[in-house]
């Protein structure tokens, strides 16, 4: 039993989804700080208040308070674009410069004689087998 658990636990995706948490909460909070201390600034420069949380409505004596919501809305998308913007694009620039796509092959095998045809043959020219 005990050895099935360390066969589990050492197993690579296992490692790999512990380290993704521990970078995902580091990475978190260095996104959070940067909305919070510089974007929402500069927002609140901009626009005369770092929130929206003075927008509240009145229904029958409650109070709705949309602002906090919008705020929210806000953060979420400040903090989506910084992954996407920071994150995101230049990790997809990495892969495509250091892993270039390949292109298809030029030449396939014969089903019938194993001698390499074009890729778009439609018949062998070796043993004129028909290509499907």
């Amino acid at each position: 039993m005990l050895k099935g658990f360390r066969d589990f636990i050492l197993r690579g995706n296992v490692m790999d989804l512990a380290v993704a948490v521990i970078i995902g909460a580091a990475f978190t909070a260095i996104v959070a700080a940067l909305t919070e201390k510089i974007i929402n600034p500069l927002l609140g420069a901009v626009i005369g208040k770092p929130n929206f949380g003075y927008l509240v409505g009145h229904i029958n004596g409650g109070e709705i308070r949309y602002g906090d919501f919008l705020t929210a809305v806000v953060n979420f998308l400040l903090i989506a674009a910084v992954v996407y913007f920071f994150l995101v694009l230049p990790t997809q620039y990495l892969i495509k410069k250091f892993h270039p796509a390949t292109p298809p092959p030029a030449t396939k095998p014969c089903p019938q004689c194993l001698s390499d045809i074009p890729a778009a043959a439609t018949r062998c020219k070796f043993c004129t087998q028909q290509i499907s």
